[in-house]
């Protein structure tokens, strides 16, 4: 059993509040838009780290994060990139891929809205944390926890901050 902390969209933004969360998981995944590497290198001095660089991201993290980041945890097929879109509308750059092999949780960030939604066609679930950054059109910060247990993503809880 593995407890998971999602965020994504930053954008340079760290702070104790979400440093509370990171400490309280088993890793922390990153679904791009990073925007300084004192994020991540924050957030590495505490807990085990996966991440994809976004479209804001420069050279130094493109360079230490990838594009697309599949792996698996526990007995669960992982796929996180920034820009991914949504079931039925998946993005050009991830479409015929997720069609001819689709992970079970698929991750994405770049919109800063906050969905979960299940794809039933490709037998899925889709997550998107939304931002915990203060910079971008969202009026909440959110982060997505969650729990894979063997082949089970389960007790999947909403984090949400205050008005930017």
């Amino acid at each position: 059993m593995i407890k998971i902390l999602l965020l994504s969209d930053t954008h340079g933004y760290i702070d104790d509040q979400i440093l509370k969360y990171v400490i309280q998981a088993d890793e922390v995944w990153h679904a791009g838009d990073i925007g300084d590497l004192k994020v991540t290198d924050a957030i590495k001095n505490l807990k085990p780290l996966r991440g994809v660089y976004g479209n804001i991201d420069d050279a130094k993290t493109r360079v230490e994060f990838p594009e697309h980041n599949r792996f698996k945890c526990e007995g669960v097929d992982v796929w996180m990139t920034h820009i991914g879109g949504y079931p039925k509308r998946y993005d050009i750059r991830v479409r015929e891929e997720i069609n001819i092999n689709p992970p079970k949780l698929f991750i994405s960030g770049h919109s800063h809205i906050l969905k979960v939604i299940p794809d039933k066609k490709l037998d899925l679930l889709h997550m998107n944390p939304g931002a915990v950054g203060k910079r971008g059109l969202h009026k909440k910060r959110t982060m997505l926890r969650f729990v894979i247990d063997r082949n089970d993503i389960k007790d999947l809880e909403v984090i949400e901050f205050d008005n930017r």
